[in-house]
């Protein structure tokens, strides 16, 4: 048997003890310091802000009234939203008042002032006539709807509820009109929420102010103040587009939100178009003041206007268009094959930045024209012609066409797709002709070899989807169903179909198949002026404070290039320029000659529902042109848009109203901004 020896294994007790000492002394050194480090920034370095955060907790502060927004102009530092002062009546209802008490003030009160009773609607006139008479009005209520209530098969609220419509109707029709005006006060002192500060009247006569104002200490809860109310100097011109401002506190739909930004209920915000999407700007801001004690406010922080914000826009040429497309509707709805003509459509833009210096459309509803801006923004339109310069940048991208490239215009036939046709026909003709006189036919034999076939006769289109996503790739890098960017709350980005037949690819090349809003195609179009850049469109140019001092500039923003060779580019503007100067073409006339301009004109099908039953029903023709000015260095584009402007008709008679309507623009334009 084979020995083992085992030599025996000695522990040094006393260096593992060493070792874990000094882990320990690290560890408590490493914790000591960061006591120390603590201590420190709470002591010296972050000593101001625990300072406030204690003084918050241990005194109370209060925010003063509701500031004045700041103002917006127009690019030309032209006021045209301002803050006028107006005196005003408010009711802040203090948390131990009772209901009787309220009751009582409202008709108190309700013998001085005007207010105008017959908004009150018969819901709150019958609430106010059973707070008034409780044991009347209960006896109304069925039995089963009291054993309801007390089974607690419905609550008290709901029993109320059922109270107040059980009140026969003679007995609401005999109530006084002093009654109606209380009743009516009462409603004004509830609206909204329970202890938010109520205005209730606006705009008040030096007696209605004079008698709160002399009696506040006998009319808890009732104060005569100063407020401000927003103030258009333009009156009406761009007002959509201006937006809106709250009347009472915070939108319900929006108050946590607000809430979470420190906000007060009674705050007033922006609540649509520009006012709300530089509410960060334009909101004032409050004086802030620590409670000394239960009279006494030490003034903290002062309260000041909110910041002025610049546009893009100049009011001015909004101003004018506005005017002139009123004049346009009136004369076109007067001409035949116009029934269902109803707006029109005007853009403005500067194509090397992305501003817009005017947008207007107007709309004729019961004889009566009225605003239709923000439809610039969210309602498309089918857009015909004006899309054949992206075409065309297509058909030269892949190839299948070459600068001076010809082509025979004539009506094509493709099996199980109606026969198609230019307006005209052209005969044999190279791509600026077919740029010029807007040939359909160009385009049509364009596409079928993208799509890698070549036309004949009766011939049957293959569907390919890389054909579709070949367009819909160039029509979206020029903003053709992209948003904009724009600098508003919200727009659409038109109607994108559904590729499932090889024929609708021919309806798409000439802008018959997707539909656009007017602000795409003005993008559009500035993007070609400008050689392929697509800026992003705003309305806002810069921010400044009360001093006038700047704070914010909007940086313009490049959002893509188009990806093209610039020959490529070059030939469509120059196709563009033929549209507006070569005999024979269709644009011939539609901007200012004094311009050298160019553009595109587009005549397209569109169909409407006339009877409101939601079926398509009625073909109809709309009218547009997109332009820029001068050609070889444009400072600006231009977009016009008449949806269904014109029936079709046996005699050929096609409305001229954008044709007209772009002519005078251009024309002002010219005068104003270019000579």
């Amino acid at each position: 048997m084979r020995k083992i020896n085992k030599k025996r294994k000695y522990i040094n007790i006393d260096k593992i003890i060493n070792k874990r000492f000094y882990c320990y002394f690290v560890l408590i050194v490493f914790l000591f310091g960061i006591v120390l480090y603590k201590s420190f920034s709470i002591m010296i370095i972050d000593n101001s802000e625990y300072s406030d955060n204690l003084n918050k907790i241990n005194n109370k502060f209060v925010y003063g009234d509701s500031t004045p927004r700041g103002r917006i102009l127009d690019r030309n530092g032209k006021v045209i939203v301002d803050n006028k002062a107006r005196k005003i009546i408010t009711f802040d209802k203090t948390r131990n008042i009772k209901t009787k008490d309220m009751i009582r003030l409202s008709k108190i009160v309700s013998k001085h002032l005007d207010l105008d009773y017959k908004k009150l609607n018969d819901y709150d006139k019958r609430k106010y006539y059973c707070i008034n008479n409780y044991d009347d009005c209960y006896k109304y209520i069925n039995k089963n709807d009291i054993n309801r209530y007390k089974n607690k098969k419905i609550d008290y609220n709901e029993l109320l509820n059922i109270m107040y419509k059980s009140v026969p109707n003679k007995i609401i029709s005999k109530m006084s009109k002093s009654d109606r005006k209380s009743a009516y006060l009462y409603y004004l002192m509830n609206k909204g929420y329970s202890y938010d500060k109520k205005i209730i009247k606006s705009n008040v006569s030096d007696k209605e102010y004079a008698y709160i104002a002399e009696n506040s200490e006998e009319l808890p809860g009732f104060n005569s103040e100063e407020d401000w109310e927003r103030y258009y100097p333009y009156k009406e011109v761009f007002r959509s587009i201006l937006g809106s401002v709250s009347n009472n506190g915070l939108p319900k739909e929006e108050k946590d939100y607000y809430l979470r930004l420190g906000y007060s209920l009674n705050d007033r915000v922006g609540v649509s178009y520009l006012e709300k999407e530089y509410e960060k700007y334009l909101k004032g801001t409050k004086a802030y003041y620590e409670q000394v004690d239960s009279s006494t406010l030490s003034l903290i922080r002062e309260g000041s206007r909110g910041n002025d914000i610049y546009l893009s826009i100049d009011i001015e040429l909004q101003k004018k268009i506005e005017k002139l497309i009123d004049e346009e509707i009136k004369r076109t709805k007067n001409e035949a094959n116009t029934k269902y003509y109803d707006h029109s459509t005007v853009i403005i833009e500067d194509p090397n930045t992305g501003e817009i210096l005017a947008m207007a459309s107007r709309r004729i509803k019961n004889g009566k024209i009225i605003d239709n801006t923000p439809s610039i923004l969210t309602n498309p339109i089918t857009p015909g012609s004006v899309v054949k310069g992206a075409s065309m940048l297509v058909g030269y991208n892949s190839g299948v066409i070459h600068i001076g490239s010809t082509m025979v215009d004539e009506c094509i036939k493709v099996r199980g797709v109606p026969e198609k046709c230019s307006s005209h026909t052209l005969g044999r003709i190279n791509d600026i002709t077919a740029l010029a006189k807007s040939s359909n036919v160009f385009q049509f034999k364009t596409a079928i070899r993208i799509n890698e076939q070549e036309y004949y006769p009766d011939m049957v289109m293959a569907f390919r989807q890389s054909s579709f996503d070949r367009y819909r790739k160039m029509y979206r890098s020029f903003g053709l169903g992209n948003s904009t960017g724009i600098d508003l709350p919200f727009e659409s980005t038109g109607y994108t179909s559904k590729d499932s037949r090889a024929g609708n690819l021919l309806d798409y090349v000439i802008g018959q198949y997707e539909t656009y809003t007017p602000l795409q195609l003005s993008q559009y179009i500035s993007t070609i002026a400008n050689s392929g850049k697509r800026y992003q469109l705003h309305l806002l140019k810069k921010v400044e404070d009360n001093s006038g001092n700047e704070i914010f500039k909007y940086d313009n923003k490049v959002l893509n290039e188009i990806k093209t060779q610039s020959k490529y580019m070059k030939r469509v503007r120059k196709g563009f320029y033929a549209v507006c100067h070569d005999p024979g073409a269709y644009g011939v006339g539609y901007l200012d000659n004094r311009l050298d301009g160019a553009g595109k004109t587009g005549t397209s099908q569109s169909f409407i529902d006339t009877t409101g039953n939601g079926v398509i029903d009625t073909e109809t023709i709309t009218s547009s042109f997109i332009g820029y000015f001068p050609s070889d260095k444009p400072k600006y584009s231009i977009t016009v848009t008449s949806p269904n402007s014109s029936i079709p008709s046996k005699d050929g008679f096609a409305s001229l109203v954008t044709y007209r309507l772009t002519g005078k623009i251009s024309s002002y334009m010219y005068e104003k901004y270019i000579k």
